[in-house]
């Protein structure tokens, strides 16, 4: 005689969806490396491969990535201070955070290129701004759930207000260092990208301040915030 086998559940939705969102993230992350890529040989194509053209790269480079980080950066508090209008942009946090990192390695690839043809940066340079890119590598590791787990909830929270402020730190130091000799043209290419560094910590700081008032003055820093 054998034995009727269990009935077997039906996959629930989170089980149903995540090959699906698996899907849209890699379509996130190739799109933004491609994007990128074809920005890089774009510009290196009409300027040439030497110190101008790849430095002219990496400032193209270095505001798409701006772009996509400035979201993830940013997404949390507009959503809590703007509402609904927002939650897009909240649920996408994630996705935003590794087309950021799929972007900057092409940036970091013309770095690699710039030292090769003998124009390295300084030291002091690659200290600063590769620790940057050592925060947002650390993210996206962590940002793995099992991983994310391990750390805990404070020290992923941690991990997020140290490292997403320490690369909007690095942005903001690029996009402020212009050339005494900077026509008014360059300025307003660059003015964009100056006030959104400056709003981004002011709209997180404001967003953190209300969360504080509405949590009866105790601040919260779930494994789940938006930071």
């Amino acid at each position: 005689m054998r034995l009727a086998r269990p009935a077997q559940r039906a996959p629930g939705p989170q089980l149903a969806t995540r090959p699906m969102r698996n899907r849209s993230t890699a379509l996130w992350i190739v799109g933004a490396f491609a994007t990128a890529l074809a920005l890089a040989v774009a510009v290196l194509a009409a300027l040439g491969a030497g110190e101008r053209g790849t430095h002219v790269a990496l400032q193209a480079t270095a505001r798409l990535a701006f772009v996509l980080f400035w979201p993830a950066y940013c997404a949390g508090a507009l959503a809590a201070l703007f509402g609904p209008s927002f939650q897009p942009w909240r649920r996408r946090v994630r996705e935003f955070g590794l087309a950021f990192a799929a972007a900057l390695l092409v940036h970091l690839g013309l770095v690699a290129w710039l030292t090769y043809i003998g124009h390295a940066p300084s030291r002091d340079t690659f200290i600063f701004f590769g620790s940057a890119a050592a925060c947002t590598y650390m993210l996206v590791l962590f940002s793995v759930s099992h991983l994310q787990r391990a750390l805990g909830a404070s020290g992923w929270w941690l991990l997020r207000i140290v490292g997403l402020n320490y690369i909007i730190y690095a942005f903001a130091v690029d996009f402020f260092r212009l050339p005494a000799s900077a026509s008014a043209k360059y300025l307003m290419g660059y003015l964009p990208f100056v006030l959104l560094c400056v709003a981004g910590p002011v709209l997180r700081v404001t967003a953190f301040g209300q969360r504080v008032l509405t949590s009866g003055g105790k601040p919260w820093h779930s494994g789940r915030s938006s930071h």
